[in-house]
């Protein structure tokens, strides 16, 4: 058996806490990205949410070219809805795809404020770009989580 060194020998927990987080900063910073679907929704709720309905739709979405850059309109209320200037019937599904990077403005009367704002980014490179990349996507979607009632 190999002898270990005395540092490692009585502080072997914080070493190997330390080798996990590098390890998933390194896989953090060079891993590809991968999503299962190029597509990112946007919802209209249904009436079962009408009076919830400010409070769930973003005012902003962030998509990112090559990974998600196809947004997916889906329209669950019974009435029709505007998004820039397509008009959603009830029922009707509309995919929006983005091919340059910049940010959009687009007009949707359900949003807070009246308009929707669409962020398309750049395919980060390997390194610090793919790691802030993957850290702003975690914030987003933790920001992004849906709100759920207690049962009961």
């Amino acid at each position: 058996m190999i002898p270990l060194h005395p540092i490692l020998r009585r502080r072997w927990l914080p070493c190997a806490l330390v080798g996990a987080f590098l390890l998933a900063f390194l896989w953090g910073a060079l891993a590809p990205l991968r999503t299962p679907s190029q597509e990112r929704g946007f919802t209209f709720p249904g009436p079962a949410a009408a009076g919830e309905r400010g409070a769930m739709l973003p005012r902003s979405i962030r998509l990112t070219l090559g990974v998600q850059d196809v947004l997916l309109l889906r329209n669950h209320d019974r009435r029709p809805h505007v998004f820039g200037p397509l008009q959603l019937l009830p029922g009707q599904e509309f995919r929006l795809p983005f091919e340059q990077a910049g940010i959009y403005p687009v007009a949707c009367p359900d949003v807070p404020g009246g308009t929707l704002t669409v962020q398309v980014v750049a395919l980060p490179d390997p390194g610090w770009d793919r790691l802030r990349w993957r850290l702003e996507a975690l914030g987003q979607a933790l920001r992004t989580l849906p709100l759920v009632a207690p049962q009961g």
